[in-house]
């Protein structure tokens, strides 16, 4: 099929020094019905991008005369508009992960596959700025509605409640990143929000109309996590009745947001930082690899950068998912914002509830405000869903009285607290800090019969090695060292 008249507006420069390889991408490129110009090396880019405008820049790493990195960088400097994609040796993750910090659209690494080229650049163009015409081509090829960008704007971000300084931070960051395909690790403490922000990176960039697949890495028994990520075809394992997809294919073309990441076991990070580098991923029982097309967003309440440093989690898989970071702000540090969230969570609770909306008075708010919310925002809705269950009719107040005010204590004894009895009744009404205290002494009882053993201590409560980890570290349970300093046994 001829290119149709629309599509000669999208002008794209092809930077490489092999001819062959230029002349490749080139007749690539005039096939989907792109306008084409190239340049061997960075002063011919240059001349070409001083001459005009351009829909996007792919370029070669390695040039005789410098960097692809420096051309994105004098580009990024100059305020150009131009996208860009940089091709990169095969292997070299730092390359990559430095050009999606200067601002690099995507990579692609060497050898290129020229389906995916074709599906990254048409990526590429599809989240162009308003006004650029997308080849009709590449939306017969893959099968996909090809739209603009959408206009990023409240709608995409009203999920994300509050006007402090720490809030609006999170939110021009959310904008400013959407446009890439760099990948973005969400750090915060439980109950945040993390996963809001994750939504709002999707729905603020050109993959808003392509699925959003949300998995949470801690919940998957570790025996089903690859067939769970990649698919599986029929009776490549017991009960495997028929063919079924991943993760990573139900997200095809739009993003994968891999909740708790720092949870994985290493066995699974290891393949997964290969499905993200070569962006394919082969099904269990198959001899085939799938391509995929996803951007992947991570979040975590975990230190990912201890957890490299304890050889828990992958450094390799840490540099490639942590290109761009947001930092979601626990409720403590932005109690300004207590009252316009209670707003929206009691109008979602009515909502949902079909019944009129609660009266948010300032007693409610100030109840409010004097207490921990250690759980952050899950822990403010779940009070508000307690309140409105057993209120009268009358202002609402919260359903137990405050323990603990402003932020938390940090706790960090090295050394096991006593057991107590677990017919002690809770101090207060805080029925979740008292489970808390129970869950953690019969932990600290089964470690301590074991010798702090806790493969051992973790069998004896019914629990596996990776579940108790993570308990103890939610609980603050930590283990003792021997006297040469070398850590304890599992």
């Amino acid at each position: 099929m001829p290119p149709s008249s629309n599509t000669t507006s999208v002008k794209v420069l092809v930077v490489d020094d092999e001819p062959d390889l230029r002349t490749v991408y080139e007749l690539t490129l005039l096939r989907e019905g792109y306008r084409v110009e190239t340049a061997e090396n960075l002063a011919q880019a240059w001349a070409h991008l001083e001459q005009g405008r351009f829909d996007l820049v792919i370029t070669d790493m390695r040039l005789p005369d410098g960097l692809g990195l420096e051309l994105l960088q004098g580009m990024a400097q100059r305020r150009r508009s131009e996208r860009a994609i940089v091709i990169t040796a095969y292997g070299s993750a730092e390359n990559a992960v430095e050009s999606l910090k200067a601002g690099a659209f995507d990579y692609l690494t060497k050898p290129v596959d020229l389906k995916q080229f074709r599906a990254v650049v048409a990526s590429a163009i599809q989240g162009a700025p308003a006004g650029v015409a997308t080849p009709r081509q590449v939306s017969i090829q893959d099968r996909r509605n090809i739209v603009a960008r959408p206009q990023v704007g409240a709608s995409a971000l009203l999920r994300l409640v509050g006007e402090s300084q720490s809030m609006r931070a999170v939110k021009e960051r959310i904008v400013k990143i959407a446009r890439s395909m760099a990948p973005v690790l969400v750090r915060g403490e439980s109950g945040t929000g993390k996963e809001l922000v994750a939504r709002a990176v999707h729905d603020c960039s050109h993959r808003a109309s392509q699925p959003f697949v949300a998995v949470n890495c801690s919940a998957i028994p570790e025996s089903l996590l690859e067939a769970e990520f990649f698919g599986a075809k029929k009776g490549s394992y017991t009960g495997a009745t028929q063919d079924r997809e991943g993760y990573f294919q139900a997200a095809h073309g739009g993003t994968l947001f891999l909740d708790e990441i720092g949870d994985l076991p290493l066995a699974m990070q290891s393949k997964l930082l290969r499905a993200i580098q070569e962006r394919s991923v082969r099904p269990l029982g198959s001899t085939q690899e799938d391509s995929v097309d996803v951007r992947i967003v991570s979040a975590t309440h975990k230190d990912l950068a201890a957890e490299v440093q304890a050889q828990q989690f992958r450094q390799d898989l840490f540099y490639r998912l942590n290109v761009i970071e947001i930092l979601v702000p626990p409720l403590r540090e932005r109690r300004e914002d207590l009252p316009a969230l209670c707003a929206a969570l009691l109008q979602r609770i009515a909502s949902e509830s079909g019944m009129p909306v609660p009266v948010l008075s300032a007693e409610l708010i100030e109840e409010l405000g004097g207490l921990r919310l250690a759980g952050n925002v899950r822990e403010l809705e779940n009070l508000l869903h307690r309140a409105v269950a057993l209120s009268d009719g009358t202002a609402l107040h919260v359903d137990f009285a405050p323990t603990q005010a402003t932020a938390p204590v940090e706790i960090h004894d090295a050394t096991p607290a006593p057991a107590k009895s677990a017919a002690e009744p809770p101090a207060s009404r805080d029925l979740q800090a008292y489970l808390d205290r129970l869950e953690r002494d019969v932990l600290i009882r089964a470690l301590q019969e074991h010798n702090f053993n806790r493969t051992a201590a973790a069998a004896s409560v019914g629990l596996n090695l990776r579940q108790i980890r993570y308990r103890m570290a939610r609980l603050n349970i930590q283990s003792p060292k021997d006297d040469d300093g070398a850590p304890d046994a599992e």
